[in-house]
Parts: structure tokens; sequence; C-alpha cells
């Protein structure tokens, strides 16, 4: 397991022509990742190879346990990364409109998004690669929004790329029917294909405004997230199954008889009664009936599975769970120490790919939201956010917030920005600006309201006083 092939074509546009040719060429690669995709599949949902062990001596003693260790490590990357929702926000240097920014969000929302982000990123996080694609759809009651995101499984949709500028120009996903029919359906930037077997059937333009289905790779080799440490996870597989076999052994340990001479019978009576009767051969040959066992070592086994997880964690960039020893640490020391620091470059990492993929899901689906739709934005005018969970040194960030405020110097978007205080700095900027104001304002009205009052005030006290002299 060395990373999903990406699949090239020389091929820098494709039409009727020349598609069944290249879909060929593309299905010969397609078909090596995909046994692939299907091996990491099932090693993800617990179907390892420690199932099909077999041993030569003591074969009835054979146990095959499945730490799911893959399990643990898809699970927690993808929690990770997708620890709240993707939020879509006004870029940086843009004017985006922010009314139509919340209403993309609440499309969304409203599409179950959410979900199928985590579906992605299950799939990318096993294999190397997800696909998802985005298509109109006709609003109604239960889904608002006027296109629809699916996540497409990875085991029939590939991409097809040009081999000069890497560029994609053919996406294709295909179903297989009851009687071993295979549809395929084929996406251009400006046509859609459908193959039937081996027949062109469906030749027609469309104005998605780019390929609707889009590769969301985990990185460049295509790798999955637990396929770098397959053999350390098949290591532990076997040593917790050793470790059983050795209990087990233990337990049902042999009898060796020395000059005891026993029958079938005696051996059936044996295991039965549990007592054997015996005599010594003579004065010079004692008989003897003693267990055959020595216990494997628990402490030197469990040294060996700890360091192997260990090493686990490490290269997939997962935290510990160890805790260490020291009570006088600081945060920013227990983060290093335990791997979060780690975790959180590799999320970073992750981020940014992620982020290159959904440009290319945005472009098509801003094109959708202005043509059947009531959303005008440009893709350059919206910034992709992950909102993970943002409360540690909430405390040192708000007096950073604070401190440049008071800088007249810096501009208030700037305090907001990297002050890392708030998800959304942008709109948290605008939403308190908005406050400001309308506190400014509130504040002017009471400032005019009360020099009225004093106004009429001192008018009133100058009649009162008027009206005594004359009296």
């Amino acid at each position: 397991m060395h990373g999903r092939h990406v699949i090239i074509t020389g091929t820098e546009e494709i039409t009727a022509e020349n598609l069944l040719n290249v879909l060929n060429d593309a299905l010969l690669w397609h078909g090596r990742n995909r046994s692939e995709i299907i091996y990491l599949w099932n090693y993800y949902c617990g179907l390892q190879p420690i199932l099909e062990r077999v041993k030569e001596v003591r074969p009835e003693i054979c146990n095959t346990i499945v730490e799911n260790r893959a399990f643990e490590i898809v699970d927690f990357k993808t929690g990770f990364l997708f620890d709240e929702p993707i939020q879509y926000i006004s870029s940086r240097g843009e004017s985006a409109d922010n009314q139509a920014l919340l209403q993309l969000n609440h499309y969304i929302a409203t599409d179950e998004n959410e979900a199928e982000n985590c579906d992605l990123a299950d799939w990318f996080h096993i294999c190397g690669t997800a696909f998802r694609s985005v298509m109109p759809h006709q609003p109604d009651e239960e889904n608002s929004a006027p296109f629809e995101l699916t996540t497409l499984n990875p085991m029939n949709t590939f991409v097809v790329y040009e081999r000069k500028r890497k560029k994609p120009v053919l996406g294709v996903n295909y179903v297989t029917d009851d009687n071993g029919n295979v549809r395929y359906s084929c996406y251009t930037e400006h046509q859609y294909f459908e193959v039937f077997n081996t027949t062109l059937t469906v030749v027609q333009n469309h104005i998605l405004g780019g390929i609707p289905i889009i590769e969301y790779p985990l990185n460049m080799a295509r790798i999955g997230a637990f396929e770098v440490v397959l053999p350390l996870l098949d290591a532990i597989n076997l040593a917790e199954s050793d470790r059983l076999d050795g209990v087990e052994q233990f337990v049902q340990s042999l009898l060796a008889f020395h000059n005891v001479d026993i029958d079938e019978e005696g051996a059936k009576a044996l295991r039965d009664l549990g007592i054997i009767k015996y005599r010594d051969v003579d004065n010079t040959m004692k008989g003897e009936v003693e267990f055959l066992n020595h216990e494997l070592n628990q402490t030197q086994t469990e040294v060996l599975v700890e360091h192997m997880y260990n090493t686990v964690l490490t290269i997939c960039n997962m935290p510990n769970r160890n805790g260490g020893s020291s009570t006088s640490d600081t945060g920013k020391a227990v983060q290093m120490r335990d791997g979060w620091s780690s975790a959180k470059v590799a999320v970073k990492r992750t981020e940014r790919i992620f982020k290159r993929s959904e440009r290319r899901m945005l472009k098509i689906l801003l094109n959708i939201c202005r043509v059947i739709g009531d959303i005008d934005l440009q893709e350059s005018e919206i910034g992709i956010r992950f909102t993970r969970a943002n409360y540690e040194d909430i405390q040192t960030k708000a007096q950073v917030l604070d401190l440049l405020l008071k800088n007249g110097k810096v501009h208030p978007s700037l305090a907001f920005e990297y002050s890392e205080l708030f998800t959304d700095p942008a709109t948290a900027y605008a939403i308190s600006a908005k406050y400001y104001e309308e506190q400014q304002e509130k504040q002017q009205a009471q400032a005019r309201l009360q020099e009225n009052s004093q106004a009429v005030e001192s008018t009133q006290n100058k009649q009162d006083v008027k009206q005594t002299q004359n009296n």
C-alpha cells in the first residue's frame, strides 16, 4: 500500500469521439485503486489479516484478536478536522454581501452538509481520497437550497487529470445493476456523457460551470491516515493474539509422562476424573507425571505493544493518553509533550489541501445559485474557515484584543483578526462595529435629550425669577 494512483491522460479536451478511449485507459488505473480502496475499507471495518491466522503448533489454540486502531485513527482525524461546521466568510480584502453569505451558510446547513463533510473526511482518511458531487436541486420543503451536495463512493468514482497542467478534464461515477450492466456518468467542463457498458448513449451540454465531480485528496500521494502504519497495526494484532494464546496454553498445559505407561482409556479417565494412579517401574526408574508449561512474560509483551502503539501515534500525528507524571506543566508544555501540537500542525495541512478542492466546488455551487437561486457572490469574495473550538488561552486573547483596540495606530478589524478570539473575525467586527454605532447614537440622543431638558429647566427658572421680581 503506497497511496492511490493519479489518473492522467494526454488528451486535453474530451469529446464524444475520444471519450471511450480515455475512459477505457482510466478504468485500468481505477481498477488498481479500487482494489486497494476495498482492502482499506475492510481493514477499517475490522476485516484484518489476523482473522486469517493459521498455527502449525497446537492449532486448536489459535486466537484472532482485532485491536482496531485503524478505526480509532480515522475517527479522531475526522472529529478533529470537523470539530465544528465549516463557515463561509468574507474573504480578506473583499467586501462580500454579508446577507448573501448568511444565506449561503443557511443553505449549507439545511442541506445537511455537516454530515456530508464527515462522510467525506472518513473516506479520504481511510483510502487517501474522496469525491463529492454538486448538482442543481429544485427547492422543496425539506431542502430549500438550489443545489444538492453528495459524497460519492470512491470505489466507483474517479477524476481524470490532464497530463501537462494537472487540470481535471473528466469526472466519472458509475453504478452496476443486478444483471452486471454498468452505466457510466461522465462529466467534462461543458458536456455530460452517459455510457452503457461500452456504448455511448447520451451526449448533452450543461451550464454547471465546471466538472461537478470534485476530488478531495488527503495528501499528494493520496495515502490514507492509517495506511503508513499497516505493518505496525498487524504486529499489534499478532502480539495481542499471541498473548491470549499464551494464557490459554498455560491453562491447558500438556501432561508429560516419564516412565509411566497409560493407555487411551486411562487418558480419558484422567481427563474426566482428574486423577491418575501409577507405580514406579523399579527402584532405579522412578515414574513422573508433570505439566509442560512455560508462562509468557506478559510484562515484556506489554512493553512491546505499548512501544508499537506509541510509534503508531507518533507517525500518524495523534496525541497520546499517557498524561505524563509532572503536575507543574503549563498548558503549552502539555500540548507539546502529549502530541497535541503535532496533531494541530497536521490538521492545518489537511485544511489547506481541503480548501483547494472546496474552492472548485464553490465555483460550481455559486454558478448554480446565480442561475436558479437568489445569491450573487463571486468565488474570490468568499473565505473558508474551519471553526474549531477556540477556547484555549481565552483570557490572553481577550487582553491582546483590548490592547490592540486601544492602540490608535491599529485598525480595529486587524485587532479582531490577529487576537484569534473569534472564529469569524470579519463577521464579529461587522457586528461589533454596528453595535458600537448604535450605542454611540443612543448616547448622543440621551445627551441631546438631557441638554434640551436642562435648557427647558433653565428657561423655566428664569421665568420664575422674573415673575418673582414683578410681584
